[in-house]
């Protein structure tokens, strides 16, 4: 049965009914700010873009309106949970027992980086199966501990770790969570499915699909991604050397200013900077101070990543186009990315390098300088 397209289709239960203390954060952590919005948000929009529905949120009670805020805008379902994540589960279960949907996904709020891929794989494992859950390997070392008192070791071939959203038939699961005569707080909902009997399936997770539970989780809550935007110009001048992307270029004038005036390289500092609101390259190395004059804009450069990767990012990839009449970029383009690649510290692939002319027009078609334009994307470590 395809379970996205059948009568009823699949359903979702979100579970944000607990108080998330370990996190450190003034509200329950499932509304903490993560990546630029609360954190129930990232997995509850995932799910409705990947064609669940209807979804249902299982929320503290005394927590209605911030999760009324977490959640604005969207085509979602919130009631109170209960005094257990299984008797909440079960709530939002029996919430949806009168659209009868034939599937359903529960997934835990705190693991907010949930892809379309893995509900993908979940939804066509339940085709042969009631109960299936995302896992993956253990890959360290396991040992048996007693307090902080190594015990003996244990096989880590037949573990997996487990995540969420676990998937079942709506109509098997619903009666599991109603049979539930095990401990007060069910570790998850595979475990109250096969107390009732159901076979429960396993599929690839996702390392990104990670839970987030302790305060250094939300550390580094901005957004996933950045982009900066950069622009210099400089002039054209005999007697000077011309440099472009860390590369010499054999030309009869080169550009002038305070350091080796790389017109290309300035205008990407200006882009990485902007990408972490860190000012602009005047601000770092002013050209009234001497120290700068004659400086290879390589040492420009090396400081922006620096100050990139000291704000959580990575660069993703950069493209840069340098405007001007002469001389022709293209046989110097290759050397060009080499060059960026070496001092971005990031594959060839990631650095485009292009140019244009303004067809006679302004400055750069006169012949009377080179301008440069820059665009970077940041990604979050």
């Amino acid at each position: 049965m395809n379970y996205r397209a059948s009568i009823g289709g699949t359903a979702a239960v979100v579970v944000a009914a607990g108080k998330g203390l370990r996190s450190g954060q003034s509200v329950p952590k499932q509304f903490a700010i993560w990546r630029g919005k609360p954190l129930v948000r990232h997995s509850v929009e995932a799910l409705l873009a990947s064609g669940i529905s209807p979804v249902v949120v299982v929320i503290p009670d005394d927590f209605r309106d911030v999760a009324a805020g977490a959640l604005a805008g969207l085509d979602v379902k919130t009631l109170a949970g209960g005094d257990t994540r299984q008797l909440s589960v079960r709530k939002g279960l029996e919430a949806l027992e009168g659209t009868m949907p034939t599937a359903v996904l529960i997934h835990d709020a705190a693991r907010p980086a949930l892809s379309t891929d893995v509900i993908d794989r979940l939804l066509a494992a339940l085709e042969h199966q009631p109960g299936v859950i995302p896992v993956l390997p253990v890959v360290d070392s396991v040992v048996h501990a007693n307090a902080d008192i190594m015990g003996s070791p244990a096989r880590r071939e037949g573990l997996r770790r487990v995540q969420t959203p676990q998937a079942f038939r709506f109509a098997e699961i619903l009666a599991a969570h109603r049979a539930w005569d095990g401990p007060p707080d069910a570790g998850d909902d595979a475990q109250v499915a096969q107390a009732a009997g159901l076979e429960i399936g396993l599929v690839e997770g996702d390392e990104a699909l990670s839970k987030l539970t302790f305060s250094s989780d939300f550390e580094k809550s901005g957004p996933a991604f950045r982009i900066g935007s950069g622009y210099d110009v400089h002039r054209l001048a005999e007697g000077e050397d011309l440099w472009l992307c860390g590369v010499m270029i054999d030309h009869d004038m080169g550009l002038a200013g305070h350091s080796d005036a790389d017109v290309a390289i300035h205008a990407l500092v200006d882009a990485l900077l902007g990408a972490i609101g860190a000012g602009d390259i005047g601000q770092h190395f002013p050209p009234s101070d001497p120290q700068w004059s004659g400086t290879a804009s390589d040492r420009f450069l090396a400081q922006a990543v620096k100050l990139v990767g000291e704000a959580g990012y990575r660069i993703g990839n950069v493209d840069l186009t340098i405007i001007c009449e002469a001389p022709k970029i293209g046989p110097h383009r290759e050397a060009m990315r080499q060059r960026l690649s070496e001092l971005l510290a990031v594959d060839i692939g990631a650095v485009s390098v292009k140019a244009t002319t303004t067809e006679k027009l302004g400055y750069t078609g006169r012949g009377e300088g080179i301008a440069a334009q820059a665009m970077a994307c940041l990604v979050q470590y």
